[in-house]
């Protein structure tokens, strides 16, 4: 008889291959949505659940709403807290990313603590968590970013996602710190691609590859570079954290690329049938036409044309993870946008 485990956002673009994961393996998972009634949301998981031998159970959870998630966590061994807002072009910072971030990870892990039967709680955190900047690397002296940097060059005005990732982990860290019932594991991903679960997924990893696909680069690329990993090794990461002994934070990347680079990968496989880019913009000229791509001449001074690296041997040595070739990751990710 496998656990009980709660997943908060089992239906996104990350959450829905963890729950696939555990559904395949006999767990019985709590997943939480804000609205029950909205089926279309989360069907793709029910169809999958039949034809596994977990069980999925569907409760409602607002990540805003205090004592939320209380009952869902009760009987629960272990927590996977995924839930949280990953968009870039965002209206007000604070209500549509920290706020549900930071308080909805509070109410998650207060749950947990009132459950008296969790364990093990997992969080999504990410790299963004970890770095803020390009050039944070180069101002901390750092020949590689490792899981014992935290990001502090974001804020509300700059960076706001990784603003509201590193101040969730904070909050996640500080609630765990406080309490002896159940062990804090965290999965900090890079730039998380692949194929996804849903058929309309928003996630902005899908809004990218469009971009990409679309032509908006083909003038030319901005040379910013990215950790990218493949969303099915995330999953795998998580399913390892609960199965096995893991402690502390995880950097997940296959590779940093530029995005020319990653252009190029698309290019090897399907030739001329996209509009990619072939070279990289200038930087001087991104300080100028960058608010077109949404960039702030900001973010182009500390970013564009600066590499960076990543530690990834801890999730090699103590996940045991093998990566997927990004090569792999994108003609997956190409090969199902071109068939829907």
């Amino acid at each position: 008889m496998k656990n009980t485990v709660l997943v908060t956002g089992g239906s996104g673009y990350i959450g829905s291959w963890v729950v696939k994961g555990l559904l395949e393996k006999g767990y019985t998972v709590r997943m939480t949505v804000r609205d029950k009634s909205k089926k279309e949301k989360y069907e793709f998981l029910t169809d999958i659940a039949d034809k596994n031998k977990g069980e999925l159970e569907i409760w409602e959870a607002d990540l805003l709403k205090k004592g939320s998630f209380d009952e869902a966590a009760v009987g629960c061994d272990s927590i996977l807290h995924l839930a949280s807002p990953f968009i870039l072009n965002v209206k007000d910072a604070q209500l549509d990313l920290v706020d549900p971030a930071v308080k909805g990870t509070s109410n998650v892990l207060e749950a947990a603590n009132k459950s008296n039967s969790v364990r093990k709680v997992i969080l999504t955190s990410s790299v963004a968590a970890i770095y803020g900047d390009a050039i944070d690397m180069k101002n901390q002296h750092l020949s590689k970013f490792t899981e014992n940097e935290f990001n502090t060059s974001s804020s509300l005005d700059h960076l706001p996602y990784s603003f509201s990732k590193v101040q969730a982990e904070k909050k996640a860290w500080e609630i765990a710190k406080q309490q002896s019932s159940w062990e804090l594991i965290v999965v900090n991903p890079s730039f998380v691609m692949g194929p996804s679960l849903e058929s309309i997924s928003k996630s902005e990893s899908i809004k990218f590859m469009r971009n990409i696909l679309s032509g908006k680069f083909k003038s030319g690329a901005a040379e910013l570079y990215f950790g990218y990993v493949d969303v099915r090794d995330v999953a795998s990461a998580h399913i390892y954290c609960l199965e096995n002994k893991a402690e502390g934070r995880h950097i997940l990347a296959e590779r940093v690329t530029d995005i020319l680079s990653f252009s190029n990968l698309i290019e090897a496989e399907y030739k001329d049938k996209y509009k990619l880019p072939k070279s990289n913009n200038p930087k001087w000229v991104l300080s100028l036409i960058g608010s077109f791509f949404g960039l702030s001449r900001k973010f182009v001074k500390n970013n564009v044309g600066i590499p960076i690296q990543f530690d990834t041997s801890k999730s090699i040595e103590k996940l045991h993870l093998t990566y997927t070739p990004l090569q792999q990751t994108v003609r997956d990710m190409v090969d199902q946008m071109e068939s829907q």
